[in-house]
């Protein structure tokens, strides 16, 4: 699940702020997780995306996965006094991806040890 928007009416000081905290939310380190991780390259735009690790089979969960992801990702911004507009979210279904370069070594890793 991926929830985009942008910050809004940024100050001076809070956009210092996420400046300063830019190396923790690097793009290029993006990943899904439980909790979401949340990305942005305020030097470049004022986009974010958090990208929130979810599971399901049917639609109803989808459902169910948004609702729990959009109102955390717009949280977020809303408890540190950051404005954010435009929230938008995208479900993706992963499991037909063939593993990446690091879960095909955790996997090799798993299995050396058993």
């Amino acid at each position: 699940m991926t929830v985009r928007g942008a910050f809004d009416g940024l100050t001076d000081g809070r956009r210092a702020e996420l400046l300063g905290a830019a190396p923790e939310h690097d793009m290029l380190r993006a990943e899904s997780t439980a909790e979401g991780h949340l990305a942005y390259d305020l030097a470049g735009r004022p986009f974010f995306t958090f990208r929130f690790l979810d599971s399901g089979g049917a639609e109803d969960d989808v459902l169910d996965a948004t609702a729990r992801a959009e109102p955390a990702a717009e949280g977020w911004p809303a408890e540190r006094g950051y404005g954010c507009k435009q929230p938008r979210s995208q479900a993706q279904d992963l499991s037909p991806a063939p593993p990446g370069e690091r879960q095909r070594r955790e996997a090799a890793r798993a299995e050396a040890q058993d």
